[in-house]
Order: structure tokens, then C-alpha cells, then sequence
């Protein structure tokens, strides 16, 4: 092997590997900060429940729609809060994972970065 030389690195060269590596990691951490400052809304019920979230995962509103209440169906209500915010977390979550694949198969990495 040559001095500074690496088998499978183009060149050989460990400052460049180096270099991207950080550029790499200065990317994640954009699209972290970009990513984090997004809002996600979710909804269930046909409309009847809206609710939107941070891209830090915080519940930031809850809408429901008056018709949607009802005292005799509480539970179905619930259960409308639960999937509006679970649509907003899914669609965060394939916003997230979909930025950090555009950035070398980040995602992938495990918080190597």
C-alpha cells in the first residue's frame, strides 16, 4: 500500500475522504435544522379533527370540528385525535427519512453523524 494510500478510496487520498466526510456531516445537520423547523399536519375523520406538529415531534394545535363532538361517542373522538396525530407523526417521519437519503443514504447510518 502506498504512504497515505487506502485500497477502495479513489486516489487514496485520507484528507479529501476527510473533507467530504465533513461536508457530509455539515449537510446532516442542515437538513436536521431544516427538518426540525417544518409543521406536519395530520388529520382523521374526514377533516373532523386537525391537529399539527413541530418537526421536533411537539403537538403545536388540535382542531376539532364541533360536529365532532358528541357525549355519547367520547371514544370515537379519541380515537380521531390519536390517528390525526399519528398521520401528522407519519408524515413527518417520511419527510425526515426521505431529506437524509437524498444526503448519501444518511439515514441508514445509524447517528453516525
Amino acid at each position: 500500500m502506498a504512504r497515505g494510500g487506502f485500497p477502495g478510496i479513489p486516489g487514496g487520498n485520507m484528507q479529501q475522504l476527510m473533507r467530504q466526510a465533513q461536508k457530509m456531516q455539515q449537510q446532516m445537520i442542515q437538513a436536521q435544522q431544516d427538518l426540525d423547523a417544518r409543521e406536519y399536519e395530520g388529520t382523521a375523520g374526514g377533516g373532523a379533527v386537525t391537529c399539527t406538529l413541530s418537526g421536533k415531534r411537539q403537538l403545536l394545535s388540535l382542531t376539532i370540528d364541533k360536529d365532532a363532538v358528541d357525549p355519547e361517542e367520547v371514544e370515537m373522538l379519541q380515537d380521531m385525535i390519536v390517528a390525526a396525530v399519528n398521520d401528522a407523526l407519519r408524515k413527518g417521519e417520511e419527510t425526515r427519512e426521505s431529506e437524509m437519503a437524498k444526503i448519501g443514504g444518511a439515514a441508514g447510518m445509524g447517528g453516525l453523524f
